[in-house]
């Protein structure tokens, strides 16, 4: 299966839900090129960067159980490569 090299931006509004998100990015770990968290006390958010390689249906499912967690949004962009 092709893969294709993209950053999936998550923001955390409810840290409830962390201990599931970092779950979930444990069990992503082998596609997880890096990774790089934010917080950002002055509006009550953390903002999350996720980089990586991986087929598209891989990145699909991850992206939506990440946007399925309370208090979480997520978005996707990726490569043409």
């Amino acid at each position: 299966m092709e893969s294709h090299v993209s950053i999936i931006g998550i923001i955390v509004e409810n840290v409830d839900s962390t201990d599931r998100l970092n779950e979930l990015l444990h069990e992503y770990g082998s596609y997880i090129i890096g990774r790089m968290g934010l917080p950002y006390p002055q509006k009550s958010v953390n903002i999350i960067s996720i980089a990586l390689d991986a087929p598209t249906d891989v990145i699909n499912t991850l992206a939506g159980k990440i946007g399925m967690l309370d208090g979480i949004s997520s978005k996707v962009v990726c490569s043409s490569k």
